[in-house]
């Protein structure tokens, strides 16, 4: 079979592998669809090589069938249309003992950890399967993960049906979370440099303002009769919009920090004790995220059409990454039965 590997210095390549089959407890999928995603980039641009070993296997948000079915499974059969939480935890760590096993203190994140789903076949534990019902398209069940981000981004904040919300950076995962939070009855504006993004963010009914244009301060205190929002979602992972983020939310409000950010950032402290506001961070999900992204997706909440905005076959995963990298999309998929 055929699997993208990330090999170091950048490059990702794409080679023959063996076909093991499902050991016990295990299913072995066939992986129709694998989206690229920020963290992905953070990868192929060597910020994770102290994790990964090398050549590997990447890639976490994806759609498949069940192929094969190791020993001691149940519950599952061959053809079930499934997609995976990438997270296996240890299960004996504080923050585990805690009730936290999704930022578990040994957490094992598939697709960066662990081998991924950038591959034509992929076996992962039974505990990772999350059903898909049959009447949704494998390509918008690939984002059932970057969707599951968002619905536990907005369930973090404690964002509640009338408040206002403003979410800074309209990437991917920005206007996953604006969608989420305008399901979750918010009120939404989204702040985004590129004036493509802006565009297609304000297709989908929202409120957009230019960070390079417009001040921000004085729109969001326009807007909000002077109180500032209620959630302020960091999704840029720019260090000006950090700096600015607190600015914009109300007394008591909650700052969100969504993006990852690899080098520290200077904070404005002082609105942090002026306004006695929150700063969350929100780093993955927890199953019933997951689920309720499903919902989404089968509902049709999610605008899954307008979010891919590219397909390519397995062999040319590099492109994938080059069109991300170059804020040329929102969402690629990358086929993986297709290996053209």
């Amino acid at each position: 079979m055929h699997a993208a590997r990330y090999v170091g210095n950048h490059t990702i390549a794409v080679a023959e592998v063996p076909v093991a089959p499902p050991p016990p407890g295990q299913v072995q999928l066939d992986v129709a669809y694998t989206g690229i995603c920020g963290t992905d980039l953070h990868l192929l641009h060597g910020a994770m090589d102290a994790r990964v070993t090398l050549p590997a296997v990447i890639g976490h948000e994806m759609s498949g069938r069940i192929a094969a079915v190791g020993e001691g499974v149940a519950g599952w059969a061959v053809g079930d249309p499934v997609t995976v939480m990438p997270l296996a935890w240890c299960g004996a760590c504080p923050a585990c003992a805690a009730g936290h096993q999704h930022i578990c203190q040994n957490l094992d994140f598939i697709g960066i950890d662990s081998p991924g789903s950038l591959q034509n076949r992929w076996n992962v534990p039974q505990e990772v399967l999350v059903r898909l019902p049959g009447s949704l398209p494998l390509d918008r069940a690939a984002l059932v993960e970057p969707v599951a981000v968002s619905v536990h981004d907005v369930r973090r904040a404690d964002l509640r049906p009338g408040e206002k919300a403003v979410v800074v950076g309209g990437g991917p995962i920005g206007v996953l979370i604006a969608v989420a939070a305008r399901h979750a009855g918010a009120e939404v504006v989204v702040a985004e440099v590129d004036p493509e993004r802006r565009a297609m963010v304000a297709g989908l009914g929202f409120d957009v303002l230019d960070p390079g244009a417009d001040d921000l301060v004085a729109r969001v205190t326009e807007w909000t009769a002077g109180a500032g929002a209620d959630v302020v979602f960091e999704v840029s992972g720019a260090a000006a919009a950090v700096l600015g983020a607190t600015s914009l939310a109300r007394v008591r409000g909650r700052l969100v920090i969504v993006a990852i950010h690899p080098q520290p950032r200077p904070v404005d402290l002082k609105q942090v004790f002026w306004r006695e506001l929150t700063v969350l961070g929100a780093r993955v999900y927890e199953r019933r995220d997951f689920e309720t992204a499903v919902t989404m997706l089968a509902d049709g909440v999610v605008p899954a059409d307008r979010l891919i905005t590219g397909t390519v076959p397995l062999t040319r995963v590099a492109d994938a990454f080059d069109q991300l990298s170059a804020g040329q999309a929102m969402k690629v998929l990358v086929d993986c039965q297709e290996v053209a």
